[in-house]
């Protein structure tokens, strides 16, 4: 995998470039939907691939271990090729859902134990095996397993954590450069720079990570409970100690206002199940604003979902379209509202990008921000 910077805008650290990958590029910044099982919820694959425009998706390591199952993605031939997806896939490793879904679990240095969500049987996650998992699944890129440690963490549990983290990234990648690919194409991995809020932390996990001289790096444990302005403190510290020629990935992140505040601290990648879990309950994020689809003020308005949207949606369906199928219950709802969302968040970034190679990112972003972040 190769990272190409090709543009800086000169009013902040955004940039944008592209990611080359056995599946196809990557142009970034990106944003990749959430396909957790080896599905976006509601969303076909044509659909994401024409209308939405996705250049990669998710998977997750903890669920898919758990369900479908290694035997069955191993006799399919990888995720890929399971869901019929040909474009590139990133696996998390699963330590948030550890972290988020496990009634019980027990974190050590040789690995972590936890109970399934799904018929409380018990299993455990090494560096070891979480990378022959993952090898199994075939995404183009991996994440080092690693523990998400809760936002408002003390400094003693956030310092225990990062040891654990840091001891799991060491074996984890000892081990996946001792395997190959097991489906005919590349894979690499991303470590992951924990540290809670604590700048001491940071600066340790930055530097304990590009040791080992990953194709990328991604910043966990932010967006799970600290204040936002926490947050982009850490961004701002942590950015700039990452290799510049390597891409950053925000793990779990979030609003658009989050993402362009993150883009103009110099982060590549982002992920989050906003925009398809919010579209489900009825909430649409526009050019113009936020909305709430179940209000009674859309009843009567036919004007389309968002006048500046692009999609296929946006063009075809009118708010009082939705708003009914929303208070009928009628599935096509969620539809709907969670493609949508997923084309606005991939046009978000494709914007970031012309404004970033214009040299104008930094004035864009904020008359954006005032924009996309009003209640309609």
């Amino acid at each position: 995998m190769k990272f190409e910077k090709i543009h800086s805008d000169p009013h902040s650290a955004a940039r944008c470039g592209v990611l080359h990958t056995g599946h196809g590029d990557i142009r970034t910044p990106i944003f990749m939907p959430v396909g957790t099982v080896g599905s976006v919820k509601g969303v076909y694959h044509k659909d994401l691939k024409e209308d939405v425009k996705a250049e990669i998706i998710l998977g997750n390591t903890y669920h898919l271990y758990l369900r479908p199952g290694l035997d069955i993605l191993r006799a399919a031939g990888g995720l890929h090729k399971f869901e019929n997806w040909d474009r590139p896939i990133l696996t998390d490793s699963g330590g948030f859902q550890v972290f988020s879904l496990s009634p019980i679990r027990k974190l050590t240095p040789e690995g972590c134990t936890f109970q399934s969500h799904i018929d409380g049987s018990r299993h455990t996650f090494t560096p070891e095996n979480n990378v022959d998992t993952q090898r199994i699944i075939g995404a183009d890129i991996c994440m080092a397993l690693d523990e998400c440690c809760p936002g408002d963490a003390d400094h003693s549990y956030a310092r225990k954590s990062l040891n654990l983290t840091k001891g799991w990234l060491e074996r984890y990648a000892k081990r996946f450069r001792e395997t190959e690919p097991l489906y005919g194409y590349e894979q690499t991995f991303f470590p992951i720079v924990q540290g809670c809020v604590y700048p001491d932390l940071r600066k340790e996990a930055v530097d304990h990570a590009v040791q080992f001289d990953a194709d990328g790096y991604a910043i966990g444990g932010l967006a799970v409970g600290e204040p936002t302005e926490k947050m982009y403190e850490m961004l701002e510290l942590v950015c700039p100690l990452l290799p510049e020629d390597r891409p950053r990935y925000l793990m779990g992140v979030g609003t658009p206002a989050n993402i362009l505040e993150g883009i103009a601290r110099g982060v590549d990648m982002f992920d989050c199940v906003m925009p398809t879990r919010n579209g489900r309950n009825g909430m649409l994020f526009t050019w113009n604003g936020i909305m709430n689809m179940r209000n009674e003020k859309w009843k009567d308005d036919f004007s389309p979902l968002d006048p500046a949207g692009t999609s296929f949606v946006d063009r075809t369906y009118s708010k009082a379209y939705l708003r009914h199928l929303f208070v009928s219950g009628e599935m096509f709802a969620g539809m709907i509202a969670s493609e949508h969302n997923l084309a606005f968040y991939l046009d978000l970034v494709r914007q970031a990008r012309v404004h970033i190679e214009a040299g104008d990112f930094a004035s864009w972003k904020d008359a954006a921000i005032a924009n996309i972040t009003r209640r309609l």
